[in-house]
């Protein structure tokens, strides 16, 4: 058990840190007490737990992000998200984050592909979903869709739930910890794009439970297939291999896509 004095002041000094300030603290948390548990001093604690965070979702986040000034912008903006300036606004927020930007160039073909011979999306939740749910308007949603998206930062779920009233969605967002429970809300689409390279980091075993376990008719679940900086590096082989060994054995019918930097399997239960 770690002292607690030295376990509030090691989370305290992660979270001083302006990159990961808004992060939820109860991951923060977890993952200092582990590395406390391994027997690190406060310093090299420290240093292990922000290079977790940063696996986790700070790579994709290069800069801090100003919900302030976007907030301001998306006042401004008339309330119907498939109007043209709303959806400008969406494509230039979604290039503020590096997963969402790399989907950019096939943003329509991409929803297009995967989604098209499904009904109307009646519930979904987004999981680790960055700023993923600006890209809502290129999905078939039915009216009145029930959406959920969560995400480790607080700031970009409390901004995410501003977007949603400006819209008059029938969503909210919340932080949430994956590694920590799943979401337990059953729904016709769960959305796992890009997620689970990022917490394995963490949690070896998370990326066969979330398959698991999230209560979802269909499932999307991507996985990237270049690195940040633009090499491919084997990674569509590695990951496709590594998607059928999370499967193995589950009760999904896999359908597989493939675009310019993103490999996709939905999942959908037997």
């Amino acid at each position: 058990m770690s002292d607690p004095a030295v376990l509030d002041a090691l989370v305290s000094a992660v979270c001083s840190h302006p990159k990961y300030a808004a992060i939820d603290r109860g991951l923060v948390r977890r993952l200092a007490e582990k590395e406390l548990a391994k027997g690190r001093g406060p310093k090299a604690a420290l240093k292990a737990v922000r290079t977790k965070l940063h696996q986790v979702g700070g790579a994709y986040q290069e800069k801090i992000i100003d919900y302030a000034q976007w907030t301001s912008r998306l006042q401004g903006l008339p309330c119907d998200l498939n109007h043209p300036l709303a959806r400008q606004f969406c494509r230039e927020m979604m290039a503020e984050h590096a997963s969402t930007r790399e989907r950019l160039p096939v943003i329509e073909r991409f929803y297009a592909a995967v989604l098209s011979d499904l009904p109307p999306i009646r519930s979904l939740i987004d999981l680790a979903c960055g700023l993923n749910p600006l890209s809502l308007a290129w999905l078939p949603l039915a009216e009145g869709a029930q959406i959920i998206a969560c995400d480790i930062y607080a700031d970009m779920s409390a901004f995410l739930q501003q977007f949603f009233d400006h819209f008059a969605l029938n969503a909210r967002a919340e932080t949430c910890d994956l590694i920590h429970a799943v979401p337990p809300q059953p729904v016709q689409l769960a959305l796992l794009l890009k997620t689970i390279p990022c917490l394995e980091q963490v949690d070896k075993g998370i990326g066969r439970r979330l398959l698991e376990q999230v209560q979802a008719e269909v499932l999307l679940v991507s996985f990237p297939i270049h690195s940040l900086g633009g090499r491919s590096k084997g990674m569509l082989q590695f990951y496709e291999a590594h998607f059928r060994q999370l499967t193995a054995g589950l009760p999904w019918r896999i359908t597989r896509f493939e675009f310019t930097s993103e490999l996709v399997f939905r999942l959908e239960r037997g």
